[in-house]
């Protein structure tokens, strides 16, 4: 790791302060441009903390970056994720209420249920469908607590920044039809993606890593060294398998999943 603990922590708290304040900071990479994929996860893990002492829970976690095309773009080899907290979760078909982010933009995908702990590492695709519950229709709302494009020198955001930020995440809508994991071979579902009624995204399943199993086991393999593990009732999201939409006040989104049901939103 090449920051400090007193770095991790200095940009913890202006990614917190940047969120209560809705004012965007400037790109974590560009302050220190040595940092690593290690370092950016010790700066979300240690603004999770925060939220913890502020009485926030952790309700599960999300995962990011899925496509292969997502990932060629910003060099990178592997998925990223962040975590749910108790705050980010809005009711289907309910207000989101704007005045509380910066920037959002929407994504469809797949949410897991667990049933039971799962632990790394060597978890599998099989291991993922035996303890999950329920698959359920979701979006989740992203927004940006640090600037896309560094006024100064146009340079855009980069991996460690998104990872600092929690990923990116800022809220999920749970909506559709639960199923069993085995109920459907999951690579199919698709979902027509629609703002104040024109069809803006679509996209099937299988674009995240092939089938979103396999994404669920890389998380649990990936905070297995952590000591971490994916706990029963915990929610997961899987990882989009549309391009972000952007979400304005007064936006209505709707992803119309045919047979697994709709999950919808007002951006209020």
């Amino acid at each position: 790791m090449a920051l400090t603990n007193d770095d991790i922590r200095r940009a913890a708290e202006r990614l917190n302060q940047a969120e209560k304040t809705r004012k965007q900071v400037r790109q974590i990479s560009l302050d220190h441009p040595s940092i690593t994929i290690e370092d950016a996860y010790a700066i979300q893990q240690a603004w999770i903390e925060i939220k913890l002492a502020e009485g926030r829970t952790i309700k599960g976690h999300k995962i990011g970056l899925t496509s292969k095309a997502m990932q060629s773009a910003l060099g990178i080899d592997e998925p990223d994720s962040g975590v749910l907290l108790d705050d980010m979760f809005f009711a289907d078909g309910g207000v989101v209420p704007t005045d509380r982010f910066i920037g959002t933009r929407v994504e469809a995908e797949l949410a897991f249920i667990m049933k039971q702990r799962l632990g790394g590492p060597g978890c599998t695709l099989f291991d993922v469908l035996n303890a999950t519950d329920f698959v359920v229709p979701a979006l989740e709302i992203l927004d940006t607590r640090i600037e896309r494009v560094d006024p100064a020198t146009k340079s855009t955001r980069k991996i460690f920044d998104t990872i600092a930020d929690n990923a990116a995440n800022a809220g999920i809508v749970l909506g559709g039809r639960p199923i069993r994991p085995l109920q459907a071979d999951l690579r199919w579902i698709g979902a027509l993606c629609y703002r104040n009624g024109q069809l803006e995204e679509t996209g099937l399943a299988a674009g995240v890593l092939n089938h979103p199993a396999t994404s669920m086991a890389w998380l649990v393999n990936k905070i297995a060294p952590l000591g971490l593990a994916l706990e029963p009732g915990q929610v997961v999201l899987s990882g989009s398998f549309i391009r972000p939409i952007e979400a304005r006040k007064g936006d209505t989104i709707q992803a119309d999943y045919g047979p697994y049901g709709t999950v919808s939103c007002y951006f209020g």
